[in-house]
């Protein structure tokens, strides 16, 4: 058993193309979509931010002033936080921001994702979305008719016609069914999915 998305062509509907219900009938798990997505924004941080302590500061070895007889405060050294010239008292270090996230995991909010997007009809099919040239003019001609700021087209390989003409589209994102993006997924007003690529998708989520 499972559910009937619509085809669409460049004129209009053409039918209906059947996926299983295993990957697109799940309930939607809010808490794991959240996790998802905070995880994969997190990922793509680069932590490389780096600061230098009071250790990492060249000078600094020599005492300024003696200790007592001078009417300033003791200090010790001129590298340190207090001083204009010193190390950060609490300095960045390299980090990496990664969470831990099963596949298990992964895999079932991708599905809750891909089911909400069916229940909400923001799931497409089209067995014509790749243009045949690189021309911009005839994949915004495939798209006409079709609602949203934010267009998502997944499709099994990504050939270098469709990569040409949708690189000056601003709202028009491309992805690879093996590669999803639950940020992609959960920020695009439409999902456009070729047959091959929800083949894969399934193959890869069941």
């Amino acid at each position: 058993m499972g559910f009937q998305i619509p085809v669409l062509n460049q004129q209009d509907s053409d039918g209906f193309f059947e996926v299983a219900e295993s990957v697109f009938g799940q309930l939607y798990n809010e808490t794991l979509v959240h996790q998802l997505v905070t995880r994969h924004l997190a990922a793509a941080r680069a932590g490389t931010k780096a600061q230098k302590t009071r250790s990492d500061v060249s000078g600094g070895g020599a005492k300024p002033w003696r200790q007592k007889g001078t009417g300033r405060a003791r200090s010790g050294s001129t590298r340190s936080p207090i001083w204009r010239t010193g190390g950060v008292a609490f300095a960045a270090r390299p980090r990496s921001y990664d969470q831990k996230l099963n596949k298990k995991m992964f895999r079932t909010g991708i599905r809750s994702i891909l089911s909400e997007l069916l229940r909400q009809n923001r799931l497409l099919v089209s067995s014509d979305i790749v243009p045949s040239t690189a021309k911009t003019k005839e994949l915004i001609s495939k798209l006409k008719g079709i609602e949203g700021k934010r267009i998502l087209i997944v499709v099994d390989v990504v050939e270098e016609n469709l990569a040409l003409a949708s690189r000056n589209i601003p709202y028009v994102e491309i992805i690879e069914a093996i590669n999803l993006s639950p940020v992609l997924l959960v920020a695009a007003d439409k999902v456009i999915a070729t047959p091959d690529a929800l083949k894969r998708i399934e193959e890869h989520l069941a």
